[in-house]
């Protein structure tokens, strides 16, 4: 940034800083009165709702009020200000000698930026994100950047242009003495001077006389010795006597009636600042060029203007340094937002304007973009919302409007507009088109009507040719209608359209459509946007790996509106269950009372899995049972490396990776399930080693699985997983007759502490399953089976991963392994390991019981969480940890046990990462009493409780740790249990 950029981004922002204070503190200095001119009553209702909108972010000591033209006709620029006076004199009382007012001339049309017109060009889009993240207007920046003067002036008003915003240093105004008037002006060169206004200033001071786009020649003469001369900005001072001079031009009903009406249309910049040049004469003025048209009612009124104000004069208050932007033009628009975005970084305006895209050739302003959207370069989007089937051409604009599938071509301007009629028009015209003029899309309008074989007067109601004036845009139900439409108009215009479609249409022009638009449409398209740009933005924080912490400021209320429940249901509908439930669940932890949300996450996550398992889970009403009892025993497992990366939903988009092994505890396999035929028609659970008993009858209570504190949850989700039972409806007498009768099914875990870590919830359920289907002579594989059990926890709702049941299933240590999907398609490689290694592995590795009973759900839900919310050191852990188990898998290939712990100490660390609840005081006291004998440590399972597993360091007797631990915890329930890799071939 250059000094010249950083001298003018100083005052801006102290400006900026200044106004924030005026709106917290009602003693600070600002405007009395702020009076907005407007074309007429419909123009000024919408200013007014602009404002109202800006409610807490306005000084509460200013009056707003928008004043539309006398008799909604276009009265002139001095017109309106004369209103504004007799408005201020005879409504609000207002004396000009003790208040401060700020004009603002805003009323046009906005022939030449029609995408303004309805709303007004006053508040057009400036890219700059306010406090409160609130996108800018002109408005807004104008009343920023002129916030000191009121500070500078004792009474007065200052009249700013509506279309130009100046960057100036407001602590060097000086206000003029009484009765004169100031021009705020800065030098600029010849070059730009020739484009604008120029005044001419006198050795003391005043202006000599004003040059209004005159060649470089007559410039030269007027320049200082630098080469550079005074802009004209429309930036004005009056002093209070010269505004009480202005009201007394229409201090009476008849004066103000001769000189505020469409005829004579008084000009502020001509008829007004005219007679206060030193060199202006009375003859001059009288041919002055006109708002609207030389005549004697415009002659007789100047003539009263002249004796008026002639007594007064103007000061020129030229500055060194200073800038204006100029909103006139579609193409100066365009171009502000997009090429020369950089130019004005010193104001910090950015591409990004409280909008939503990834695309380097699209500037935003409170937009939504798709990022399958396609975007040629030097698109600037303002106010719209832009799908994933949408093309748009470079150099285009697209303004407050929905595109979908549509194509908008290259260079032009689209803008969606509601008419109060309920219809919409789409205004589509080129960038570079001036509405003013008879040409659309570059192309001569009566030249293109001559081919056609179409008379322009039969598309004008008042025999203009101009653009603005035609009725060519067809207004239809809705935008993709209407855009159709519109789109079809520009293919005429390029010999390739259905005219007669078009010319059979209800057409309206720029202006019809102007003043037949609905405000209110405005406004709430304008909240709509709002609404869904904060959920926009919070789906792009979790997209990108935001956190919750990212994105809590973004739903300012804290509660979903209307606009937003609705995007949330439509968004939901199209992504990816994941997507899906991550953003139920950011929803749930940033709005008040969001447990709803937050429980939906987990209730989409099952209904996938359960969905994506719906083949192996089908109801099967060919069963028969083949064996009048049954009985399977598993062994449990112990885990190593990478577990939690085999939970859903992280193993459903990244895969997972788990390095386990299959354990006998004390020589034994803990795990049984039996099942014996009745011939009575019920079900009986029991459960010797928890001993409950139940016996049912009703088909319905064994369809209630939901109930995690069930008793025999388990067992009934898995005659549902399995087939035997529906999971809803039938009769079980009829069902038992069916199958041969009722049955007995009696689950065991036996010499195993509860919530032990060591899979045993999953390996009985996988038990469960193996029995269940070998009793009715179902043929299947671990595959299947641990595919049935993943199914068997989401039923119960319970959620899990499957490395517990692959543990159990498959013999030996496993690196188990998965890509990407609901269904997990497992890959179980089993270690070729030699006997040397599996003995000195079973010799070094131990299990310590903590006697604390693990809350596994807790703990699970809890990681799911983090990781549903992206926190950033679970994905970090989930990711370490699997790289951790392929280097224990090649440290164990070749026999390196104290390799292997250590590398069991690096997981422990990244499993207290992941949750921070997998350890407590007990085991952290556990391993430090016990540091010097071990090399690697770690909980089983998800921790909070449970076992421990430890590796003794190399030549470390068992029964050493065993003696330690009975020293440190004598009459605790703390205990070692000898553990075996079980190696069944």
């Amino acid at each position: 940034m250059n000094k010249f950029s950083l001298f003018l981004s100083t005052c801006y922002s102290d400006c900026y800083d200044y106004f924030k204070k005026t709106i917290r503190n009602k003693k600070a200095i600002t405007w009395d009165y702020v009076c907005i001119t407007a074309s007429n009553k419909s123009q000024a209702q919408r200013f007014e709702m602009e404002i109202d909108s800006r409610k807490g972010f306005l000084p509460k000591q200013t009056k707003f009020i928008a004043i539309p033209d006398y008799n909604d006709k276009r009265v002139g620029s001095g017109g309106a200000t004369l209103s504004i006076l007799k408005e201020l004199k005879e409504s609000y009382n207002c004396d000009f000698d003790k208040n401060k007012i700020l004009i603002i001339h805003s009323g046009g049309d906005s022939k030449r930026i029609p995408q303004y017109s309805a709303l007004g060009k006053l508040f057009s889009p400036v890219p700059h994100l306010l406090e409160n993240d609130r996108p800018s207007t002109l408005f807004d920046e104008l009343l920023i950047s002129v916030s000191y003067i009121p500070t500078k002036i004792k009474n007065g008003s200052l009249i700013l242009s509506g279309d130009v915003l100046l960057i100036f240093n407001n602590l060097d105004f000086y206000a003029p003495r009484q009765g004169m008037a100031a021009a705020i002006s800065f030098k600029e060169s010849i070059e730009i001077g020739q484009h604008h206004g120029v005044y001419n200033g006198m050795a003391n001071g005043h202006v000599l006389n004003f040059l209004h786009k005159q060649p470089k020649g007559i410039l030269q003469k007027v320049a200082d010795k630098s080469g550079r001369i005074n802009i004209d900005t429309g930036a004005v001072y009056l002093s209070s006597a010269i505004m009480n001079s202005l009201y007394s031009l229409v201090d009476t009903e008849e004066k103000f009636n001769n000189m505020v009406n469409d005829v004579v249309r008084l000009s502020f910049y001509g008829d007004f600042l005219y007679p206060l040049a030193e060199d202006s004469t009375l003859e001059k003025f009288y041919f002055e060029k006109p708002e609207g048209t030389l005549c004697d009612e415009l002659h007789n009124a100047r003539t009263i203007v002249w004796q008026q104000l002639r007594p007064y004069r103007m000061i020129l208050e030229s500055f060194s340094q200073a800038r204006f932007v100029h909103f006139g033009t579609s193409k100066e628009v365009h171009d502000v937002n997009t090429i020369e975005i950089d130019d004005y970084s010193y104001l910090d305006w950015k591409s990004n304007t409280n909008s939503v895209f990834h695309n380097d050739n699209i500037s935003g302003y409170m937009s939504v973009v798709d990022e399958n959207a396609k975007a040629k370069e030097n698109v600037y989007i303002e106010s719209s919302y832009v799908h994933k089937n949408a093309k748009m051409g470079k150099n285009s604009t697209v303004s407050f409007i929905e595109l979908k599938d549509e194509t908008i071509p290259s260079d032009v301007v689209v803008h969606g507009l509601k008419l109060s009629n309920g219809k919409i028009v789409a205004r589509l015209f080129g960038i570079n088109d001036n509405p003013k003029e008879s040409k659309l899309f570059g192309v001569d309008i009566k030249t293109k009507f001559k081919e056609l074989g179409l008379d322009v007067k039969d598309f004008s109601k008042c025999g203009s040719d101009a653009l603005w004036d035609l009725d060519f845009y067809p207004e239809c139900n809705n935008i993709s209608e209407a855009l159709e439409e519109s789109l079809n108009l520009y293919n005429i215009f390029n010999a390739k359209g259905d005219v007669n479609r078009w010319i059979s249409c209800s057409r309206k022009s720029l202006k019809s459509s102007m003043n037949e638009s609905d405000p209110f449409a405005i406004i709430e398209w304008n909240k709509k946007l709002l609404d869904i740009i904060a959920m926009e933005r919070l789906f792009d924080i979790i997209k990108h790996f935001g956190s919750v912490e990212d994105a809590k400021n973004i739903i300012t209320n804290k509660t979903l509106s209307k606009n937003q429940i609705e995007w949330l249901e439509e968004k939901a509908s199209s992504i990816s269950f994941i997507d899906k439930a991550k953003l139920y669940h950011f929803v749930g932890e940033i709005v008040d009372d969001g447990d709803d949300y937050i429980d939906l996450a987990y209730k989409v996550i099952n209904e996938a899995i359960v969905d994506g398992y719906k083949d192996f889970i089908k109801y099967n009403d060919q069963l028969e049972i083949v064996k009048e009892e049954n009985l399977i025993k598993m062994p449990l497992r112990v885990n190593f490396g990478g577990g939690w990366s085999d939970t859903p939903p992280y193993c459903n988009e990244h895969g997972g990776m788990v390095l386990n092994a299959a354990i006998l505890l004390n020589g034994e396999m803990p795990v049984s399930v039996s099942l014996k035929r009745i011939e009575e028609r019920k079900i009986i659970f029991k459960s010797d080693d928890m001993n409950v008993y139940g016996e049912f009858d009703d088909i319905s209570k064994l369809q209630d699985t939901g109930n995690p504190y069930d008793e025999f949850a388990l067992q009934k989700a898995v005659l549902i997983a399995t087939g035997v039972l529906p999971k809803s409806g039938g009769d079980l007498h009829t069902i038992l007759d069916r199958i041969g009768g009722g049955f007995i099914m009696n689950s065991e875990v036996t010499n195993v502490p509860k919530g032990s870590g060591l899979g045993t919830s999953s390996i009985l359920s996988a038990c469960c399953v193996k029995a269940v289907l070998d009793f009715f002579g179902v043929e299947t594989t671990n595959e299947k089976v641990s595919s049935i059990v993943l199914c068997v926890e989401q039923i119960m709702s319970t959620g899990g991963g499957w490395q517990d049941q692959v543990g159990g299933l498959y013999p030996g240590i496993k690196l188990i392994t998965s890509k990407p999907g609901v269904t997990q398609e497992l890959k179980v490689e089993r270690l070729q390991l030699s006997e040397e290694t599996i003995e000195k592995l079973n010799d070094r590795l131990v299990l310590i019981s903590t006697g604390q009973r693990r809350l596994a759900r807790n703990l699970l839900r809890s990681v799911i969480s983090n990781y549903l919310t992206n926190n950033g050191d679970t994905l970090y852990a989930l990711n370490r940890i699997q790289f951790i188990a392929q280097k224990m898998k090649e440290a164990l290939e070749i026999g390196d046990i104290t390799l292997f712990g250590k590398l069991l100490d690096d997981h422990w660390v990244m499993s207290k990462t992941i949750d921070k609840g997998s350890t407590n005081a007990l085991i952290e006291q556990i391993f430090s009493q016990i540091d010097d004998l071990i090399c690697g440590r770690m909980v089983v399972g998800a921790g909070g409780g449970g076992f421990l597993q430890v590796v003794l360091k190399k030549n470390t007797p068992s029964q050493l740790i065993e003696k330690r631990i009975n020293e440190c915890f004598r009459e605790s329930s703390v205990c070692i249990y000898k553990v075996v890799i079980f190696e069944e071939k």
